[in-house]
Order: C-alpha cells, then structure tokens, then sequence
C-alpha cells in the first residue's frame, strides 16, 4: 500500500505504530525501558536523544500529517517552540513575529532571547508590508500562528512562504489551533510546523506534549539542539498520545461542526457584542481561512457587551467548564486576560486586541442543544435590565 496515497483517518490509526513481534498485538506495544544496549546495534536508543521506539514510530505519524520527512515529539508545546527558534537563531540574528501570539511564546520571545543576543521584532499588522517592513538584514527565521490565539486572525501562509523564500529566511508556524486535520501548511510553504500536542493531539485534557515536522536537514539541526536541552517526553506519555491521535480527525471534524453553529448563536445573542470565528462570512479573513483550510477549527472568542462581569458570568455555566488550556473533548472557556496572555501587560493585551471582556471558547464535542442551553442559562442568571 503506497502511504502517500492514505486518508488522513488511516494516517492517524496506522502510521507510526510500534510492531508488536512477539505477541501480535493490535496496538503498538509501550517499551518503558530508559537504559538501551549501545554495543552492536544500528540504533544507540536514549529518551533524551528522541529516540527510543515509542517517540521515533510516533514522529513518524506526526511526519506524515504534516506532509514532512520527519517528526518529534517534546514535554510539553513550549519546550517544542522553544528548542525549534533557539535551534535556528544565534548571537546578532533577528526574528520576525506577528504582533498576535500566544502568550507563552511571546513572553519567551520578549523575556529570553536578547540574553543569546537575539533580536526579534513584531509586525504591526498581518499584510505583506507589515512583514515586509520588519524584515532586517540579518532576520533569519519568520515566525507565525494562525489562527492567533485568541481573536482567530488569519495569516497568508503563501505571502509569508514567498517572502521568505526569496530571502533564505527559515519559515515556522503554530499549527496548533488548526490540527493537521484543518490546515497543513506544507501545502503552502512553510519549512517548520509545530504544536502544542497538548491540544487536538492530545484532545482529552490529560496529555502535556508538543511535537515538530520539518525536512530531515531542519530536524538535525533541531534534533541537534534539543537533545542538550532535554525537552523530551516520557515513554508512557508518548504511547498515550499515539492512542489519543487514532481518532483526531474524527474529534476535530466534530470540533469544528459545533464550533461553527456556536459561533453563528452567539452572534446573535444581545449580550455578545462580538465574536471571533474564521468560520464566519463577516470574520475579515474569512475567504483567506476557505483557502487555506479544510475546517475553521474548535476554537472561537467572543465578547460580552459592556458592563457584564466575565468570571460571573463563566461560574453561571453548569456544563461548559471554567478551565485553563483547551481542544478537549469537553467544552472549556476562559479569560485571556487572567491565563493564556496574563503574562502581557495591560497595555500590551491592548495593542493585541484583547480586553477583559473576551472570552475564549473551546467547543467540546457535545450535543450542541446541551451548549447553548448551558449558555441561555447562564445568561439569564447574569441579565440585568439594563443589559437586555
């Protein structure tokens, strides 16, 4: 069976799995070893090299997704991101990032790499002349993530690919939002994905991963990097990630149907002033995201009109929770202002766009009936006649 040619439920059941030899199990089997023979054997095996055969079979399904030659798979998303920019920028470099990030990465850009003695700069906006216009002599890498966290803005993956590429500048993406169900932006040029596995990957709120596609010559020099970092993850997380990835296409195609009528309710709702969602006709990337594409993700913002008390209205909801990360099977929301970019300073959250009255959603899998009747709930417990 020729493996390029497989659909991407088959990718995600079958590529990467660990043969079981001796017993011919269905699943792969989980090697929990951290000590390997190193004398007389094709492969000196180590956790922190990446690559005992639980982490090497799992980079490769990560590798096929994204369309890459190869894969690995880190602690956690950060320590993915991390290892990856610091892997391709050293003393007197420049990197170039979109003014929307998530604050984990933007605190690690602003706070850690002037003490390599790496510069950064952050566009002023998403057009070819915003990126254009931040581009040095000496930029070598074009970081990007789209859809942003959290106002879903999208980035032209094409535009960024050509102005890199005419420049010898390396191009990496936060793929995180869209899974490599929805977006796979080797399709467009970007030389390195990467995620925060945690997410869709994971997609049961019990996994911290992250993992990274790129060419085999970007993977050595990142592989190079991360194996003095240790930015590895443990065996049995890594099995549990290979199950939890069997059904992702099919989580996130459910993902992305409740998302898109959730984003459509709220719209209409009288106390939601706002929402974010690439899905919609009006959102101002809308025809950009059907382009690149192949679903407009879980993930939405919304605001509530003014004078709504946010963290009173989120402990009215009974069914959706309250709760840090997101793309789980279940249905979470949360503050930016108070987890994800509480990093940033307040006038810092407000160049981004990101007021305390925004909310960001992860739409779960349930029955959408079930949502939006939490939502009406909670909303009538918050309503005053002012607000109505």
């Amino acid at each position: 069976m020729d493996s390029k040619n497989l659909g991407i439920n088959t990718i995600c059941t079958h590529v990467g799995e660990v043969k079981d030899e001796q017993f011919q199990g269905a699943i792969s089997p989980l090697y929990m070893s951290s000590s390997y023979q190193y004398d007389g054997v094709d492969v000196k095996r180590y956790p922190r090299y990446f690559n005992t055969p639980n982490q090497e079979a799992l980079g490769k399904k990560i590798a096929m997704l994204e369309k890459k030659e190869a894969g690995m798979i880190f602690g956690s998303g950060m320590a993915a991101t991390s290892t990856t920019i610091l892997a391709f920028l050293q003393k007197g470099d420049h990197i170039v990032l979109p003014k929307t990030l998530y604050g984990g990465t933007y605190n690690f850009v602003v706070e850690e790499l002037h003490k390599f003695g790496i510069e950064h700069s952050f566009t002023k906006g998403f057009s070819e002349e915003d990126f254009l216009s931040a581009i040095q002599e000496n930029t070598k890498v074009i970081f990007v993530e789209t859809p942003s966290n959290p106002l879903m803005l999208i980035t032209d993956l094409e535009m960024i690919s050509s102005i890199a590429r005419e420049r010898g500048i390396v191009t990496m993406i936060d793929n995180t939002f869209a899974s490599p169900v929805n977006q796979t932006p080797h399709d467009f040029g970007i030389d390195i994905c990467i995620h925060s596995a945690t997410k869709y990957m994971g997609g049961h709120s019990d996994i911290c991963a992250g993992a990274v596609a790129a060419s085999q010559e970007h993977m050595d020099k990142i592989w190079n990097i991360a194996k003095n970092l240790g930015g590895s993850l443990s065996d049995y997380t890594v099995w549990l990630l290979e199950r939890s990835m069997k059904t992702m296409a099919i989580r996130v195609k459910a993902h992305n149907k409740n998302a898109k009528k959730m984003a459509k309710w709220l719209q209409k709702h009288e106390l939601v002033q706002k929402v974010y969602y690439p899905g919609l006709k009006d959102h101002p990337d809308h025809d950009l995201a059907k382009k690149q594409m192949n679903g407009f993700t879980g993930m939405l913002s919304f605001e509530l009109v003014a004078g709504i008390d946010t963290n009173a209205f989120m402990k009215k909801l009974k069914l959706i929770k309250q709760s840090m990360s997101l793309a789980g099977v279940e249905s979470t929301i949360l503050s930016p202002t108070h987890t994800s970019h509480a990093l940033l300073s307040a006038e810092e959250r407000a160049h981004q766009g990101i007021n305390d009255g925004l909310l960001r959603f992860s739409v779960g899998i349930e029955n959408k009936e079930d949502l939006i009747a939490d939502f009406k709930q909670a909303f009538a417990a918050i309503a005053t006649p002012e607000l109505v």
